[in-house]
């Protein structure tokens, strides 16, 4: 027999059921009733590099309910550092890196491959050149890029004609050679009131004396490092003699201590990256030249890569993390970022749309080196961009170079300087098990 007191029992147990249920349904309706919280660290940049990015996370979060995207800008002088410092639990879920140090990330843990994560288009839609500086050496893509980077020749085109000088080259396959850019100095120098006409950015620091310099390694066909091994590729004698040679040219040099040696018309070339174009452009105008860089029996070669996109390893996240970076390298994105920074664009999409980079841009020569990617195979005629050594020791490769190029530079014995780095440079490979390679 069931009493009134039981009746009573059941029934606020069924309301409960109830409850329960109807709240069930209702989450599973249209409206969520809770959504997922993505970190991301990015560094800071030019101001509107900033802009670009804040509006994209905006744009993101209002354009969806399941992901909330919070974004937390590092300086730029600390964010290698913050990164390289955190263990990978205290990393966030997504994170920018710059290109060659993905490799250093991933051998610590920090990074997980993107593939599967970030959509088949996506990935589909990045450019040649910097897949191949996301991919790490065991063959998966650790992140995706917004945009590249390149280097070229700027040339006055009123003082090269003053000189004589009318073949000048624009595209990749007619660039000097390494002694026919000698002879170009030599007539500038002659009708130059110091002799100073070449501008190779004396002034700037840090990773310039790397990706500006480093491509003259792979010009002349050599890698910098091949099977774990400096020796024998770095300090090959043809990079001797092509370091030796490009060290001839220091007296033709500006020092250029106030960065204006090209702008006021002091030199008539300059050996510089894309970022210089704006200011070039608004000095000099339509007597403004872009050609490659000198051809050191391999080609011209030049260098690539920038900031990239990854996700952690640690993150519990990766879904989330993947539909923000497909949003984040859409078409609209990727435009506004390389519109606000001038670089050349990371995608596939956007090339045919970007006013400087498209055919008949006034960057088109950048366009076609990139597409001309060189990856991890032994550069030829055939290619041009050639990424940064992709390898967990690319610190120790980078300061090694840097230090023996502009010892070279200053006068320094370009063989013993190079067998030095290269020795430097084996050592830091065999003292890790050769990262498993």
């Amino acid at each position: 027999m069931v009493t009134k007191r039981r009746l009573a029992v059941l029934s606020l147990t069924a309301l409960a059921v109830i409850a329960v249920v109807l709240a069930a349904g209702a989450a599973a309706g249209g409206k969520k009733s809770a959504s997922v919280t993505i970190k991301i660290w990015a560094h800071q940049g030019q101001p509107f590099e900033q802009a670009v990015l804040q509006n994209a996370v905006k744009a993101f979060n209002a354009s969806q309910s399941d992901v909330v995207a919070e974004l937390q800008l590092i300086p730029d002088a600390d964010y290698t550092k913050t990164v390289t410092a955190t263990p990978p639990s205290g990393l966030p879920d997504v994170l920018e890196y710059d290109g060659p140090l993905m490799s250093g990330f991933v051998y610590a843990k920090k990074l997980r491959s993107v593939e599967g994560l970030v959509s088949a288009a996506t990935l589909g839609n990045q450019t040649a050149s910097v897949r191949a500086q996301n991919t790490d050496f065991n063959g998966k893509l650790y992140g995706v890029s917004l945009f590249d980077s390149g280097l070229g020749l700027y040339g006055n085109k009123a003082l090269l004609k003053a000189a004589g000088i009318s073949n000048i080259p624009t595209t990749p396959a007619k660039a000097w050679t390494a002694k026919q850019f000698t002879g170009v100095l030599k007539k500038l120098a002659a009708k130059d009131k110091d002799g100073k006409v070449l501008d190779i950015k004396e002034n700037y620091t840090g990773e310039w004396w790397t990706y500006g310099f480093l491509p003259i390694v792979s010009s002349t066909g050599n890698f910098v490092v091949n099977n774990n091994k400096a020796t024998g590729n770095l300090n090959s004698p043809k990079v001797v003699a092509a370091l030796q040679t490009f060290a001839s040219w220091r007296k033709y040099v500006d020092p250029n201590t106030d960065d204006k040696a090209f702008v006021t018309k002091r030199v008539a070339l300059s050996w510089v990256g894309h970022w210089a174009f704006n200011d070039y452009n608004k000095a000099l105008g339509s007597n403004l030249v872009l050609m490659p860089l000198p051809n050191f029996g391999a080609g011209t070669k030049t260098g690539m890569g920038s900031w990239a996109w990854g996700i952690s390893a640690n993150t519990q996240q990766g879904a989330a993390a993947g539909k923000f970076l497909d949003f984040l390298m859409s078409d609209k994105w990727v435009s506004a970022m390389t519109k606000a920074n001038g670089a050349p664009p990371g995608t596939k999409s956007v090339y045919p749309t970007s006013p400087l980079y498209k055919p008949g841009g006034k960057l088109y020569l950048f366009a076609q080196q990139l597409k001309l990617a060189c990856g991890n195979k032994r550069p030829t005629r055939a290619c041009v961009a050639t990424p940064r050594p992709v390898t967990p020791a690319y610190a120790t490769i980078t300061e090694q170079f840097a230090t023996a190029f502009q010892a070279i530079y200053h006068g320094g014995n370009a063989k013993s300087l190079l067998d030095k780095a290269a020795k430097a440079i084996n050592t830091e490979y065999s003292d890790n098990g050769n990262y498993g390679h």
